[in-house]
């Protein structure tokens, strides 16, 4: 029955887990039954001006991750067209992004099992990240990526950023089949390669790309409101790229991209039946984690400082369930994978987007640009032929350069030795690691750190004063009753806090005098299995002395947990409940000191002694003490 009893429980607990906040799974339909016209042409607006950059930076991310270009334009629409049917905010666009890009790029260029199979395995990763993210939401992941630095994401920012502008420089400097030739697969290689071949660095593509950079950086200045990047790959696109199509002197053969065709936008869901697919799968298991892991904090943080400016409050783990779901479409779409994008968020936000329809709205039209481009081919006008590599290499660097948040860096770097430590460490790994697993290193050293601050509860002996009222017990003062000691205990007592906490209250008893503790637990939280089992052996460990443990001023939830652990009934061990004894106190909420006062007589009463007069005075008006 006892083993039922606590089946029962778990289940109990486990159904209250996952009630406590549900997630909704088709929540734009409150939006879409309050949607009017006005709210249809603010959408509208708003989500033209968001495709305009949506489209030329899903192709630049796809070329920073060695896909073609079509897998970064469906991610582009199918993410933000899906994304909004699920999310919590109404301003947030999905689509891919700098950081994941890169991280793509990491995984099947330095994994000798992965290699030149990226469009293949893509449909699946992008799946396995879709499903891990809806699973997180499920479980509430999302909340816990509040615990992790943002120094980490500084710094892997930071790092990735560096990462991009190193590999951007091959194309930019015509030195990309030279260093492909020579098999570079590290950064600190590349760096190398790149220093030792600059003097074959081939002008024509050079000049390009600072053309085209040129342009960029001059919208950016003089029309900053226009949409500079997609305007910029316009004029490389008319001016270079016509050049080399038409072969017009050192222009021939200039590396360009290549167009799309309508097939290649025809959905084709991953194949989870053919041969070799689960050794595939455990191949990509840690790698859709890392991905799935930094989608879900960058649309964390983004959905963040976007509800910091609209005033709304973040859901971030409906925001993980939309990655989730957009991440799922965009693996039957053939995209690659999905995040949240401040960038464009932003954009959608300050064009004066009125409801998340703007972002399917957005996704609608990349999607159109993306048939135009498939069509343009049977037109015999290949759009994307006309786009120089080195043009857009240029336009990836400018953009790289952007993620070089200054004042971030140095907020991190001077706020606490932490901070730094973690910036250092993340900003390093990524550069010398695999992105997926730089990113955990990041991830474990910042936990870490904060694990080492949170995990020491604060012990404090007390006593009563002639007025009685409690009091912190000074270095020279003797105790009033020798035999006797009240600990008040605050802070965390959670697994990395459990051993600390023993030890300190193991090394109180070695005091010959003393042979009852009394542990204030008012301000004791967070206790778990871990700190429960530790109680349990320090009252094991008191009792083989001959020595006593009471717990006083305990609150409901700290009573919960001792009690459904079954500690609670080791703790009353020798008490006589008919008599009304017992070694647990709870807190008094009109008088916090009264549960102590309990608690000293019944240690006089294990003492046999009635020594002490035990007095308590509280004034309601006066500070209650912690």
């Amino acid at each position: 029955m006892n083993v039922i009893r606590i089946f029962r429980n778990a289940v109990g607990d486990v159904r209250a887990f996952f009630a406590s906040e549900r997630i909704l799974f088709l929540p734009f339909l409150g939006s879409l039954r309050r949607y009017d016209g006005g709210k249809f042409r603010a959408d509208a607006r708003a989500a033209m001006n968001v495709t305009m950059l949506a489209l030329p930076q899903g192709i630049a991310y796809a070329a920073i991750a060695g896909l073609p270009i079509v897998h970064g334009i469906l991610c582009a629409a199918v993410a933000a067209m899906v994304a909004p049917l699920f999310a919590g905010s109404r301003h947030t666009i999905l689509g891919p992004t700098n950081a994941t890009a890169f991280m793509m790029f990491s995984v099947f260029s330095l994994n000798p099992l992965l290699e030149g199979r990226a469009v293949e395995l893509l449909p699946l990763l992008v799946l396995m990240v879709g499903l891990i993210s809806v699973a997180g939401a499920l479980m509430r992941v999302a909340d816990l990526l509040q615990y992790v630095s943002r120094s980490v994401m500084v710094g892997y920012v930071a790092g990735a950023a560096v990462l991009i502008i190193a590999n951007q420089l091959k194309p930019l400097l015509g030195l990309e089949p030279v260093l492909d030739k020579e098999g570079i697969a590290t950064f600190v290689g590349l760096m190398v390669g790149l220093v030792r071949n600059v003097l074959h660095t081939d002008w024509v593509p050079l000049v390009t790309g600072v053309a085209t950079l040129g342009v960029y950086l001059a919208l950016k200045r003089w029309r900053p409101m226009w949409p500079a990047f997609a305007l910029s790959l316009l004029v490389a696109g008319v001016g270079f790229g016509s050049l080399v199509r038409f072969g017009v002197g050192p222009f021939a053969g200039m590396e360009t991209f290549h167009t799309f065709r309508m097939a290649d936008l025809i959905p084709g869901f991953p194949s989870l039946v053919r041969e070799g697919i689960f050794r595939d799968i455990s191949s990509l298991l840690g790698v859709a984690f890392a991905i799935a892991f930094l989608a879900s904090l960058e649309n964390t943080l983004m959905a963040k400082t976007i509800a910091s400016r609209t005033g709304e409050r973040a859901d971030v783990n409906q925001d993980m369930f939309s990655v989730g779901m957009a991440n799922l479409a965009a693996a039957a779409a053939g995209g690659m994978p999905a995040s949240g994008s401040l960038t464009r968020s932003t954009l959608n936000h300050e064009s004066g987007a009125r409801t998340r329809f703007s972002s399917l709205f957005c996704g609608v039209y990349t999607l159109g640009f993306a048939w135009l481009i498939a069509a343009s081919v049977d037109w015999g006008v290949p759009l994307i032929d006309y786009l120089p590599t080195s043009a857009l290499a240029a336009l990836v660097i400018a953009l790289s350069c952007s993620l070089f948040n200054l004042r971030h860096i140095r907020i991190c770097l001077r706020s606490t030795g932490d901070d730094a430590v973690v910036l250092v460490v993340t900003f390093v790994t990524t550069l010398l690691a695999p992105l997926h697993v730089a990113i955990f290193i990041g991830v474990a050293v910042s936990i870490t750190l904060f694990l080492r601050k949170a995990s020491r509860p604060y012990l404090i002996e007390y006593e009563f004063n002639d007025a009685g009222e409690l009091r912190e017990m000074g270095e020279k003062r003797k105790r009033p009753i020798p035999s006797i000691s009240i600990v008040h205990v605050e802070g965390d007592l959670f697994f990395g806090a459990a051993e600390l906490f023993r030890t300190q209250i193991q090394r109180a008893v070695t005091d010959q005098a003393l042979k009852v503790i009394i542990l204030r637990m008012k301000n004791a939280r967070h206790l778990d299995a871990t700190s429960v089992m530790a109680l349990e052996d320090l009252i094991l460990f008191m009792r083989a002395k001959d020595l006593h443990l009471i717990i006083s001023g305990a609150t409901r939830e700290v009573y919960r947990v001792l009690k459904k652990s079954g500690i609670l009934v080791t703790l009353q061990e020798g008490c006589d409940r008919e008599a009304g004894e017992s070694n647990l106190f709870l807190n008094s909420p009109t008088n916090p000191n009264l549960s102590t006062r309990a608690a000293l007589k019944r240690a006089q009463q294990l003492l046999g002694t009635d020594k002490a007069e035990i007095r308590i005075f509280y004034d309601p008006n006066q500070p209650k003490p912690n």
